[in-house]
């Protein structure tokens, strides 16, 4: 009986996956730690650090997902973990490189901010709808959005160079159009495969 109370536990345990103390999680805590440090960095004017802490905060992106395929550590606090730690430091950059007294010479267009961080709140909220009401756990991005984010981290960074050498060029909106594209076109994915889900669990009800 002691024997199969402790094979339960430790089924459990190993279902539940590693803690917040894992290399993996400990990673993607450490974009989400950053995230003020590039803020105030930015704040104060210093665009060179400011672009070495974002570049430092974007590797840990990489090597949490390398960290976690080589010491085969995959839970559920990851999995959240991870996409909040990207979405709070694009946020954040987004929104202190649309400010034109905290980025010069080079902007984001407030038109974009507005348009990529609301496409993050609404699937955000979208997803917390169909939790709450299908139970579904776990959405994992599509395509487009991968090159949605890719394409977003691409130009946070060159808007960041640009900045930290004083220098801005023109045909960076074209790069702005493509961040646009990317997000509306990954915001309706997301809408479709959330309106699938939903009647999906319906018609099995």
């Amino acid at each position: 009986m002691n024997e199969t109370v402790d094979d339960l536990a430790a089924a459990r345990e190993k279902e539940r996956g590693p803690g917040i103390l894992a290399l993996p999680n400990l990673f993607s805590l450490s974009r989400v730690l950053l995230t003020p440090v590039f803020i105030v960095l930015t704040v104060q004017g210093k665009s060179w650090p400011a672009f070495w802490v974002f570049l430092a905060a974007g590797a840990t992106d990489a090597l949490d997902g390398l960290a976690a395929r080589a010491l085969k550590m995959r839970s559920e606090l990851g999995l959240w973990l991870d996409p909040i730690g990207d979405k709070v430091l694009l946020t954040a950059a987004f929104v202190v490189l649309t400010i034109p007294g905290l980025a010069q010479p080079t902007t984001l267009p407030l038109w974009l901010t507005c348009l990529c961080v609301g496409r993050d709140v609404a699937i955000a909220l979208g997803a917390f709808i169909i939790m709450a009401v299908r139970g579904v756990q776990t959405f994992k991005p599509g395509l487009v959005g991968k090159a949605s984010t890719i394409c977003q981290v691409f130009m946070i960074y060159l808007v960041l160079f640009l900045n930290a050498t004083g220098k801005t060029y023109g045909a960076l909106r074209w790069l702005f159009y493509l961040a646009a594209v990317l997000a509306a076109a990954s915001f309706i994915q997301y809408l479709v495969r959330g309106l699938k889900l939903l009647g999906r669990r319906s018609a099995s009800a």
